[in-house]
């Protein structure tokens, strides 16, 4: 196949691909869910396995274990973070006030500067629309836990997802013998290469930085509870969240946080331990979590996935946020490939490669010296 036809198989498979999940969206996210999930979990198995535990066994074992443990999880802390979102949306427009009110008279200032003295108001201008925006968001938040829609699709993830996560786990190793089985002989050896940076990506990510990003979220939200600050807990925990993208979710927490710690209690002492509080945990994970548990195999830059995120979750809604991940780490193993393949090209180097092969050299035979004429007595 020539590059033109290499090309074209894989550009019409990509687009195939987003044709499916287009297609399949309603119902795709139990199955990727549990994918993901059978993919962190693996290892896992595996260990079992070399313990002289069948896969099968082991798999519900893990899958028993694990979903247990989210349960209890959710079942502890969702009627907290429910509660604290409604208060938020209640709370909102009067810190939106209190932000108008102190920074008006500059505002003011500078519509005199530049010659508008009878300008709008600022607070006319935003003022009416945060009230409705925040009253939107309280009642779009209490018709997702109340609608049926909502319940039916959480309904399907809490009962399929256990399910595709135990059968994947169960047969994951004849899974990738038989993809493996598929691959074309001629190109098998670049392909496994390329397979095997992208598992070294996905696995530094997947497990590393949602691990680091959990026991952040675990972290900021108990100590923010602890130094009473309101909606300390949901704001801790959307940090841990948002900790995926590194930088991301320390610094939108510790923008968030002082806020809502400055108009609480008006103290700059209490601000300052609030911030205190990221800025440690931005040390921590600095320093000590990533080198530990992530290391250098990730290999994905922050603003790749943050890209990612937004375009897979403006495409597809969560399931798009899922796998925007696997495809972001798929893209860049296979672009640093295309690269390092160009600078091996004729259009890079700009010579052109000799299509015939070079005739061998016969040795060169050195012609013996003459003897010399030996001198007559």
């Amino acid at each position: 196949m020539t590059a033109r036809n290499h090309a074209l198989f894989w550009s019409a498979a990509f687009a195939g691909f987003l044709a499916f999940v287009y297609v399949f969206k309603a119902v795709l996210l139990p199955f990727v869910l549990g994918i993901a999930i059978a993919y962190l979990l693996n290892p896992l198995v595996n260990t079992l396995g070399r313990a002289k535990i069948s896969r099968g066994p082991a798999a519900i074992l893990i899958t028993a274990l694990f979903f247990a443990f989210v349960a209890t999880f959710l079942a502890v802390l969702t009627p907290l973070l429910y509660k604290q979102s409604l208060q938020l949306a209640d709370d909102l427009p009067g810190y939106f006030d209190a932000i108008i009110v102190f920074i008006e008279p500059y505002s003011q200032q500078a519509l005199t500067l530049l010659g508008q003295e009878n300008g709008t108001d600022l607070k006319s201008i935003i003022g009416g629309h945060v009230g409705t925006a925040a009253s939107m968001g309280k009642h779009i938040l209490q018709s997702v836990a109340a609608g049926g829609q909502a319940v039916f699709g959480a309904l399907s993830v809490i009962v399929f997802t256990p399910i595709v996560t135990y059968f994947m786990m169960k047969e994951w190793a004849h899974i990738t013998e038989w993809t493996e089985g598929l691959l074309p002989e001629h190109s098998k050896k670049t392909i496994l290469g390329l397979l095997k940076q992208i598992d070294q990506k996905l696995s530094g990510f997947v497990r590393g930085q949602i691990s680091v990003a959990v026991i952040l979220g675990l972290a900021y939200a108990i100590v923010l509870t602890l130094v009473g600050l309101k909606y300390g807990f949901l704001i801790g925990l959307l940090s841990g969240l948002l900790s995926i993208i590194p930088m991301v979710g320390s610094t939108v927490g510790l923008l968030v946080s002082v806020t809502v710690a400055w108009f609480q209690a008006g103290d700059l002492i209490f601000v300052a331990i609030v911030a205190g509080i990221f800025f440690l945990g931005q040390i921590i994970e600095g320093n000590i979590l990533s080198p530990k548990i992530v290391g250098d195999s990730v290999g994905l830059h922050p603003l790749w996935i943050f890209f990612a995120l937004l375009a897979g979750g403006s495409l597809f809604g969560i399931l798009g946020m899922l796998l925007a991940v696997p495809v972001a780490a798929v893209a860049g193993v296979l672009l640093a490939f295309a690269i390092a393949q160009y600078k091996l090209s004729p259009y890079y180097s700009g010579v052109k490669k000799s299509s015939k092969p070079k005739k061998s050299k016969k040795p060169h035979k050195r012609k013996k010296p003459k003897s010399a004429k030996k001198k007559s007595a």
